[in-house]
């Protein structure tokens, strides 16, 4: 088990296979490369709690909550790193942040983690 402080939820305590692990963390966070996913009510949030940070914390959510059907399409690069075997394995999170009654997804630097071996990565989609 990891124990670890956390300013949102009091102290935490998870077995080290619920830690995700980033290699090169989330951009404007490099420092950062084990958060754990935790459960927002019954509702599909999530925050991803740095397990490194007390205070950094984010929400998260499927794109199909936000999108419905829409797919966001990830790179190559992408499933190399993860090393993606097959779909089953890859889960796709969109950080979400709050400006003053809006809601904002980052379309653009979705959350790609492979679950089976708990690696992830931001990816970067260029939209242009």
């Amino acid at each position: 088990m990891v124990s670890f402080a956390t300013s949102r939820f009091g102290p935490l305590e998870v077995g080290e296979d619920r830690i995700i692990r980033f290699p090169v963390g989330l951009l404007g966070f490099p420092a950062l490369n084990r958060y754990v996913l935790i459960d927002y009510k019954d509702t599909p949030l999530k925050w991803l709690q740095s397990v490194e940070d007390p205070d950094v914390a984010f929400i998260v959510t499927d794109p199909k909550t936000i999108a419905g059907d829409g797919e966001i399409t990830l790179g190559e690069d992408v499933v190399r790193f993860l090393q993606i075997e097959s779909e089953e394995e890859l889960a796709v999170l969109l950080m979400l942040r709050v400006e003053g009654d809006k809601v904002i997804a980052n379309l653009n630097g979705p959350l790609a983690i492979n679950s089976n071996r708990m690696l992830g990565v931001q990816a970067v989609i260029d939209r242009a």
